[in-house]
């Protein structure tokens, strides 16, 4: 059976995903394909498991900690006034985190991210081009640089 965050991970691991941002120890970060609210990460388990409590508790601790570095990482980047955070994975049965910055008044409705319209939120429009993909990755990379390396 097909996993699209296993496929990623491959592109990852081939130097092929232009997303990729950085490795941890427990998953990778990337850059989202669409970035209605700018900076929308992700952070990828490097494990395919579909739940936390399946993980081996010193995995899950870690990776429950450095989900909370690169939030923090992506808030502090692209100035995000609240995180969202969202751990999905039963499309593809494989743990993921969704983690949107978030500022006053950027979406008609407010409420979750999940309320804007579908067609809105993954348009074309949205997608970043080379350049900004390049400035977004190297603002989150550098920022969970400094994070780590001031802990």
């Amino acid at each position: 059976m097909s996993c699209l965050i296993c496929e990623r991970i491959q592109w990852i691991e081939k130097e092929k995903n232009p997303y990729f941002v950085a490795e941890l120890d427990t998953g990778y970060v990337v850059i989202g394909d669409h970035q209605y609210f700018k900076g929308y990460s992700l952070f990828l388990c490097k494990e395919h498991k579909s739940e936390l409590h399946m993980l081996h508790p010193t995995f899950k601790r870690t990776f429950l900690m450095e989900m909370s570095l690169v939030a923090e990482a992506v808030q502090k980047a692209f100035g995000a006034e609240k995180m969202n955070y969202e751990l999905l994975g039963n499309g593809d049965s494989h743990m993921h985190w969704h983690l949107f910055p978030r500022k006053e008044n950027d979406a008609p409705i407010k409420g979750p991210v999940w309320w804007v319209d579908r067609e809105d939120m993954f348009a074309e429009e949205v997608k970043p081009a080379e350049d900004e993909l390049e400035k977004l990755r190297d603002r989150l990379r550098a920022e969970i640089e400094r994070l780590i390396t001031a802990r």
